[in-house]
């Protein structure tokens, strides 16, 4: 939309209204600031609730795969050769033998639940979400044999064990005896005490080497599942489709979206209802400009009546107020994403600023599942923000600027 040079000028004094009309500057103030806050929210909200699902799914995939085969009698006694067709299929990185079983962890007569979970040395040392996350210990000390173990912070904080503490790892399905079935207690050394971010996991995870896994749950060679990696994890039914008929006899396969798909939908339904709601702030935002722009015609009634009679068209007068209000939409849309990058900036010092003032804790590790803040930025996202916020605001001045434009220059001049 280009303007003519009086055009420009008219537009320039209209956007810093003289001091008879401060109170429509007010207004002028009050939707820019509307539309800042519009689209600084958008953008941190959409910000964090990508970052908590890209990072939760990083998380859960970096444990559990991005699917699992499972033995239909909760035993693959053939996982060699299971692992090795799946590493077969092109687009799958990785295929891991696997043990995991819920038991109870006691120490100094303290009893947690516990998930109980086998990985061979090399798996533990190269798992990417597991490496590095030792903030006691290391995981190299796991050797198989040792009795030595890994547990999760949270776990060692709720039975109040530290390194070098030897806690008891209780399996309700032990031996059997002429009195019954007699729980099997093994007593284990903790090595190390890791922390991955996810609040379950590190309140009931304990990793040790797959051999005393098998032990402990007297497995003898065989494991309970293999887990699958892939490098296209959104295909992931195309992917392991080669390797579902070959394991049809003696398990299943289960992806990452069945394994969670309670979850993600939750995550998936809070981020559009989340973005509809704050997306109301927008068009608050809109009617303000609607409301400022009104008074500034009104106000302006005889200039615009002037203007009509010297030539102005009723195009350039629409062009002139469709100006005003999309540039105060313009400078709030900047403002709003300059405030919101700066927000998801340093997130965590405003939450805990906010936790402060409010006293409540603004994110609970217990009910957010990760321990600290997520947050990342989609750029296509921010643009779309922006973009809906500038057609917000391009809407709202087409009324005001039609009222400005059927001005009935006769009329206004002849009772003003």
């Amino acid at each position: 939309m280009l303007l003519s040079r009086y055009e420009r000028m008219i537009a320039r004094r209209y956007l810093l209204p003289g001091r008879s009309e401060a109170f429509i500057a007010v207004v002028a103030g009050f939707s820019l600031v509307a539309v800042m806050l519009g689209v600084a929210a958008l953008i941190v909200v959409m910000s964090v609730m990508n970052g908590f699902r890209a990072e939760l799914f990083d998380k859960i995939s970096g444990l559990n795969g991005h699917a699992v085969v499972q033995g239909y009698n909760g035993q693959l006694r053939d996982w060699r050769r299971i692992a090795d067709e799946a590493k077969a299929i092109p687009g799958v990185t990785a295929a891991t033998p696997l043990i995991e079983q819920p038991l109870f962890a006691s120490y100094n007569g303290r009893v947690e639940f516990a998930l109980v979970r086998g990985l061979r040395l090399e798996d533990i040392l190269n798992n990417p979400t597991l490496k590095g996350k030792e903030i006691l210990g290391s995981f190299k000390n796991l050797k198989p044999g040792s009795e030595q173990i890994a547990i999760g912070s949270r776990l060692a904080e709720a039975l109040g064990a530290s390194i070098g503490s030897q806690i008891s790892i209780i399996n309700p399905q032990g031996s059997a005896t002429p009195f019954g079935t007699m729980p099997r207690i093994v007593q284990y050394r903790i090595a190390a005490i890791f922390e991955v971010g996810v609040y379950d996991y590190d309140k009931a995870y304990i990793i040790m080497p797959m051999q005393d896994a098998q032990t402990l749950l007297l497995l003898g060679d065989s494991v309970q599942m293999v887990r699958i990696d892939t490098n296209k994890p959104e295909k992931i039914d195309e992917v392991i489709r080669p390797l579902a008929d070959k394991v049809a006899n003696i398990g299943q396969i289960t992806d990452w979206r069945q394994m969670n798909r309670e979850l993600f939908e939750a995550i998936s339904l809070d981020r559009t209802v989340t973005f509809t709601v704050v997306s109301i702030i927008l068009v608050v935002a809109a009617f303000n400009i609607i409301s400022s722009l009104i008074m500034l015609v009104q106000a302006k009634r005889r200039d615009i009546a002037v203007l009509r009679t010297m030539g102005a068209s009723k195009r350039g007068l629409m062009r002139i107020f469709v100006t005003v209000g999309t540039t105060i939409g313009a400078l709030g849309v900047l403002a709003g994403m300059i405030l919101g990058f700066l927000i998801v900036n340093y997130r965590e010092g405003v939450a805990t600023f906010i936790g402060l003032v409010t006293g409540q804790k603004v994110w609970d590790p217990q009910m957010r599942f990760l321990t600290e803040l997520p947050a990342k930025t989609d750029p296509l996202q921010t643009i779309a923000i922006c973009a809906m916020a500038l057609l917000f605001t391009f809407l709202a001045t087409l009324y005001p600027a039609w009222k400005a434009a059927s001005t009935d220059p006769v009329q206004v001049l002849r009772y003003e």
